[in-house]
């Protein structure tokens, strides 16, 4: 319909609906002049009637607060070779995990630097059930080990990829700086994020010589895949006591989600294997004593006719023991000493023999006793 309007009607505009004879007709055009023209289109009303949905209304996914996450700090052997053999490594886990972490250091607790940044989030959990020592260089059969992981998952191995490194994981106390690495075949979920790990490698890369007599329950575990890094730091800062700072990446250093450790660390990865095959036979000028070296450089070749030395000079520090008493100590150049038969003891005399490194000292020491 075309309809002209007196000025009175001047408030009718594009948009507005009016009712004519009965019936609902809706403005689309409007001209002002001497009087009000306007266009109008018939509509329904009921078009224009409120609707039940039959759709929920849209729900707003709730927002992931990253929490303060829970870092590791771990001085490693050399598990490939081509780690810095003095750094520390760090792994971090959170729930949820929102994103990357940092890890900043100082000399102390302030003027900090980035050290480096965890992008993956890593497989931490804690021993259910109590893991005892086991022999090393062969699968320990033994019951299964029970873990609670944080977050993530594990998976089984064929004893192939078992025998090439898949599946390390280290477990320690998570207080110091004692961990041992083992591996596993098997991993069978039996719970929500519980774990039961079997058909175990003990005493990977060397650390059969800080392997205690059982690993009790409540130890941490931390899988040693990609998810873990080493610290950037140099030589000089073995031994030396640090500050850390770890949390999400996105929040600044001084937020809530941010933890504070002060951390001082050896460089496990110059520490000398414990020697194998200990070996004592008594004579007349004394007690001989054999053994054969291990190396933690380069030493799976088959090719040469020993393994690489791995130190500056291949010496030992052979040590006398009259119950916990030092009877004598001395150093050795080679695979072999004769030591004098202690006289007047009165508990047990045991003989232990550790591979002197320069730089990091004497490793774990094989004992065997002579009484």
């Amino acid at each position: 319909v075309r309809l002209g309007l007196p000025p009175s009607r001047i408030g009718v505009g594009a948009g507005d609906v009016i009712d004519l004879e009965g019936r609902r007709y809706r403005v689309d055009r409007a001209e002002q002049g001497a009087f009000q023209q306007i266009e109008a289109v018939r509509v329904e009303g009921g078009l224009r009637a409120p609707r039940d949905l039959a759709e929920a209304p849209p729900r707003l996914a709730p927002v992931k607060r990253s929490g303060p996450p829970l870092p590791v700090f771990l001085d490693l052997p050399l598990l490939t070779g081509d780690e810095v053999a003095h750094a520390p490594h760090v792994a971090a886990s959170a729930r949820p995990w929102t994103g990357p972490v940092a890890v900043y250091s100082a000399p102390q607790d302030a003027g900090y630097r980035l050290a480096t940044l965890l992008d993956r989030q890593a497989v931490i959990g804690t021993t259910l059930s109590p893991m005892p020592s086991a022999p090393a260089g062969r699968i320990d059969r033994g019951p299964a080990l029970r873990v609670r992981l944080l977050e993530g998952t594990l998976a089984s191995v064929e004893e192939a990829a078992l025998f090439s490194g898949a599946n390390a994981m280290a477990i320690g106390s998570g207080e110091d700086d004692i961990w041992e690495v083992f591996q596993f075949a098997d991993a069978t979920l039996i719970g929500d994020r519980t774990w039961e790990l079997a058909a175990r490698l003990r005493g990977q890369a060397g650390t059969d010589g800080v392997m205690p007599d059982v690993w009790p329950a409540g130890s941490r575990v931390v899988l040693l895949n990609g998810a873990l890094k080493q610290v950037d730091a140099g030589s000089s800062s073995r031994g030396v006591l640090r500050h850390y700072r770890v949390g999400p990446a996105s929040q600044a250093i001084d937020a809530r989600g941010y933890l504070h450790a002060a951390r001082a660390f050896r460089g496990v990865g110059l520490r000398p294997y414990r020697p194998a095959h200990l070996a004592a036979k008594g004579g007349s000028d004394g007690v001989r004593l054999t053994w054969i070296r291990r190396s933690r450089v380069g030493a799976d070749s088959w090719d040469g006719p020993d393994v690489p030395l791995g130190e500056e000079r291949e010496t030992y520090v052979v040590t006398v023991r009259d119950d916990d008493r030092v009877v004598s100590q001395i150093q050795v150049a080679e695979p072999r000493c004769v030591v004098p038969i202690p006289e007047g003891t009165s508990g047990i005399v045991s003989v232990g023999v550790a591979q002197l490194s320069t730089s990091f000292g004497p490793g774990p020491e094989a004992v065997v006793d002579l009484s």
